[in-house]
């Protein structure tokens, strides 16, 4: 198989574009002091983005009636415990990953 040089260059532009927004603004905020109001309110963006992730996914609405999956629910909870215990986003998000994929493996 033999790589194409017009397709090489668009691995790594999307590459470049890709890690600009995502790496640049954490060196960029490293130097900068934010002021503690700031600093605070972006505490709480780790919980809103699980909470989103969790709704998202453990409600179903099957014809007008909700309903709960039962699946997503046994991969919460351990996710939610190590959430509480770590802080960690990374790994509260590795953790959740390997559980999901354990469940929809064995069920």
């Amino acid at each position: 198989m033999s790589l194409n040089v017009s397709i090489l260059l668009i691995i790594l532009g999307s590459a470049i574009v890709t890690f600009i927004p995502r790496v640049v603004p954490f060196i960029v905020i490293r130097k900068i002091g934010l002021p503690k109001v700031v600093i605070k309110w972006l505490s709480f963006i780790p919980i809103c983005i699980f909470t989103a992730l969790i709704v998202d996914s453990f409600i179903i609405e099957d014809e007008s009636l909700l309903s709960i999956d039962w699946r997503v629910l046994a991969a919460i909870i351990p996710t939610l415990i190590v959430a509480i215990w770590t802080k960690s986003l990374s790994v509260t998000v590795i953790v959740g990953v390997v559980c999901m994929a354990t469940i929809r493996f064995v069920f």
